[in-house]
């Protein structure tokens, strides 16, 4: 039993570092709480105890480097927790295999966009942060808060692409507003959880010392790094998640 504690802590490690730096890293966690015992019900509600205290430390992370987000993260956030109750809610209803086969196909735009995007110095970048962009985003975060709520797993990419794409906003500060809203929609969405019985406090607290010690890291190192680092992790994570959605 204490070996499987300690392998859940190092998960946890590994997968704050992947989530804060592009995402998908549920793929690893929902896996390891399914083989510890846990119903896929029981182990997707427990995995949120972790990832919200993950964007806890992550986004105290992120203000330590002095990386401002307010009030943009509000908004996003306030719009994907409406998503993420409804997500939570209908989440027994939903087949998780045409899902999965969905997300992979947008897993695969994402590298399009990444890798053909013309190259930007942060210096030159323009925020699109009023207007029809802000709305734009606020909508399509409601959507996303959906999805986070139904399973998670890839949301992190679906809110960088919404970031970057339609406001504009360097992959870092993405990042930073990612986390913020994560903390907001997964607050909603475990909430629904715990009223349905359906969260392992012990694994998900377990889970989650890796996951914020990953975090806390992954946040104040793609400040320091920049992102160059971040876009070339983003890549590599979106391919491997969408052969891992499409082929098994």
């Amino acid at each position: 039993m204490e070996l499987e504690l300690i392998l859940l802590v190092i998960i946890g490690f590994i997968t704050g570092i992947i989530n804060i730096m592009a995402g998908g890293g549920s793929l690893l966690t929902l896996p390891m709480l399914i083989f510890l015992g846990l119903p896929p019900s029981v182990a997707n509600g427990t995995n949120r105890v972790a990832i919200l205290i993950q964007n806890i430390f992550s986004t105290a992370g992120f203000k330590s480097k002095g990386i401002t987000t307010f009030p943009y993260s509000i908004y996003f956030g306030v719009s994907a927790m409406f998503g993420a109750i409804i997500g939570a809610q209908i989440a027994v209803d939903i087949k998780g295999e045409v899902f999965n086969k969905i997300l992979a196909i947008v897993m695969l735009f994402v590298v399009v966009f990444l890798v053909f995007n013309r190259k930007t110095k942060m210096e030159d970048y323009i925020e699109r942060i009023t207007g029809k962009h802000l709305w734009i985003s606020i909508i399509v975060f409601f959507f996303i808060g959906i999805y986070g709520g139904f399973i998670q797993a890839g949301t992190g990419f679906l809110m960088l692409l919404a970031l970057s794409g339609i406001n504009q906003f360097s992959l870092v500060k993405s990042n930073a507003i990612k986390v913020i809203v994560a903390l907001i929609y997964t607050t909603s969405a475990l909430i629904i959880f715990i009223m349905n019985d359906q969260v392992n406090w012990k694994y998900g607290l377990i889970l989650a010392i890796g996951n914020a010690s990953g975090g806390w890291l992954a946040s104040r190192w793609s400040v320091k790094k920049g992102d160059g680092l971040v876009k070339i992790f983003l890549i590599i994570m979106v391919i491997i998640m969408a052969i891992k959605l499409w082929f098994f």
